[in-house]
């Protein structure tokens, strides 16, 4: 079965602090943000709602996207989210549902 790695962007509410990362479990991911198993930038600013995501076939592709968006304006990112998401919902309960059994576990630190 091929792996899926996931580009994702995380907000401490509507239109607040924005971090943007890259994991091959987003369901475990988010919740180790949720739970503060994540120090530092996150975890200081409560960033833990998932606010937009989207799913490569290659880690490759997803890092490139990821360090493309990482250099945009935040006025950028606002609209990404906004596009699919405009209410700035939490997206966890999403991910979580369609995640394999046991994968929203936080476990340790994250490799990808």
């Amino acid at each position: 079965m091929a792996k899926t790695f996931y580009l994702y962007l995380l907000a401490s509410g509507p239109c607040g602090y924005l971090c943007v990362g890259v994991t091959n479990d987003i369901a475990r991911r988010v919740a180790e943000h949720k739970s503060g198993m994540v120090p530092g930038y996150t975890a200081e600013r409560g960033i833990d709602q998932l606010v937009w995501y989207e799913a490569h076939q290659y880690i490759d592709q997803a890092i490139l996207r990821e360090k493309r968006i990482k250099r945009w304006l935040r006025e950028w990112k606002f609209a990404l989210v906004e596009k699919d998401n405009p209410r700035w919902l939490d997206l966890y309960g999403e991910v979580r549902a369609s995640a394999e059994p046991g994968s929203a576990a936080p476990t340790g630190p994250d490799v990808i």
